[in-house]
């Protein structure tokens, strides 16, 4: 019976316009079909990044030939550093090319469908094995490709779309917020309860108070009374703008064009960008002021002293775990 079960749905993997079976496809809208495969895509891509940085399997990359020849530099970086040090995140600079160039050119292939009458649109809503398979095909191809200048160029791409990616998490917390707000309001009004409205106090104060206690163990771990003037510049620069989002939160302005704009949204984009401001210190590759910062030895003894930083860390992890929860959301 499982057996019976898997086999039609890895039929249905084909999508409506090319399967055989197409009667065995669930008759859910075509256009939710596509967001939760191509999510499932997101998702698998991510977790391939994740195994390739396990020391274990980041020993394997060794055998892949090209990653470290023509090299000159380390994620962007002239260094004397052993490449072989950095195998893992150089396969994952891969991974991410390999998605990238995948949802690039279903993005062009979509361009200007208005409508699931056009052609087009079933390429989007079907001919799921074959996605898979030109995403498998993208990925395998990546992996041969000379290391050179690769690396430093896809570094900078990294860093504009880390940039974009931050901003487009910024406008899904703060859509969440507002929904939260929104929903938590109406069944105050509804219910004529005011436990309702202490919930929203309770939870705002949590954030509050939660990005208030981090933003003291960022001064008191992160900076020093001699030095890290970095750190005391990014975290006070973070502390300062939460408390004029929050300010200007509440204005009667802002109240009158957003009834349901309030102190919640504020402590949630404010909890945020706390945390934001804790991943960038604990990047500093300066072990007096980073006090979390990991150290991977190289095998040459001319780099055995050389801090860097891994991406098992404590930032990463949770900086992930936001990401899958903003990517669910949407």
């Amino acid at each position: 019976l499982l057996m019976g079960m898997f086999s039609l749905q890895v039929s249905c993997l084909c999508g409506s316009a090319p399967c055989l079976l197409c009667g065995c496809c669930p008759s859910t809208k075509n256009s939710t079909i596509s967001r939760l495969f191509f999510t499932f895509f997101l998702f698998l891509g991510t977790l391939v990044s994740v195994i390739m940085i396990i020391p274990g399997i980041e020993k394997e990359l060794h055998k892949l030939p090209g990653f470290c020849e023509g090299s000159g530099s380390v994620l962007g970086v002239h260094t004397h550093v052993d490449c072989s040090g950095f195998l893992g995140h150089k396969a994952v600079y891969r991974m991410g090319f390999a998605m990238a160039a995948f949802f690039f050119l279903f993005a062009v292939i979509m361009l200007c469908v208005r409508s699931s009458k056009d052609p087009r649109a079933a390429v989007q809503n079907g001919f799921w094995f074959f996605k898979f398979l030109v995403l498998v095909g993208l990925t395998v191809g990546a992996f041969y490709i000379p290391d050179g200048a690769f690396t430093s160029v896809w570094y900078h791409f990294g860093m504009v779309g880390s940039f974009l990616f931050i901003l487009i998490q910024l406008i899904l917390l703060i859509d969440f917020a507002h929904s939260w707000s929104q929903l938590w309001l109406h069944n105050a009004g509804e219910s004529n309860s005011k436990g309702w409205y202490a919930a929203l106090c309770i939870v705002t104060f949590i954030f509050y108070a939660t990005s208030t206690a981090a933003t003291v163990l960022l001064y008191v771990y992160y900076t020093k009374p001699e030095g890290c003037t970095h750190g005391k510049v990014f975290i006070s620069i973070n502390l300062i703008l939460c408390l004029i989002v929050s300010a200007v939160s509440i204005l009667p302005k802002i109240q009158e064009a957003q009834p349901h704009s309030g102190l919640l949204q504020a402590s949630l984009i404010t909890l945020y960008t706390t945390f934001v401001t804790w991943s960038a210190l604990a990047n500093v590759p300066i072990r007096a002021c980073n006090p979390t910062l990991l150290v991977r030895n190289s095998t040459s003894s001319a780099t055995a002293t050389q801090p860097l930083s891994t991406w098992w860390d404590a930032p990463s992890i949770v900086g992930l775990i936001i990401f899958i929860l903003c990517t669910l959301f949407i």
